[in-house]
């Protein structure tokens, strides 16, 4: 591969495809929407707010399934407790937030 200029024909190719790519303005709209990166919307998930019942139960799962993992050592277990675990604890901090709000 050459790291040389195009040749003539070449860089009047590449000029012609770079005058399309600008005269598509659909093309040119999603670029630059793309540009503008916006947070995600966590207001769902900060304003989350459990009730017993539901922590109750991602703790029953939780540990039911880290001692099959562990009687069984069976990897989808293990993986099912790595994804419930996580849940039970956010769950449980935002219960024991709530509580403790004046």
């Amino acid at each position: 591969m050459t790291t040389g200029r195009l040749p003539d024909h070449g860089q009047r190719i590449l000029d012609e495809v770079g005058r399309a790519l600008r005269r598509d303005r659909r093309l040119e709209r999603r670029l630059r929407t793309g540009r503008l990166r916006r947070r995600p919307d966590l207001s769902r998930v900060v304003h989350y707010r459990p009730h017993v019942l539901t922590v109750g139960l991602l703790l029953a799962a939780s540990v039911s399934l880290m001692v099959t993992g562990i009687v069984t050592a069976r990897p989808a277990v293990i993986w099912a407790f790595a994804a419930v675990w996580p849940l039970a604890l956010y769950a449980v901090f935002r219960l024991l937030c709530r509580w403790t709000e004046p």
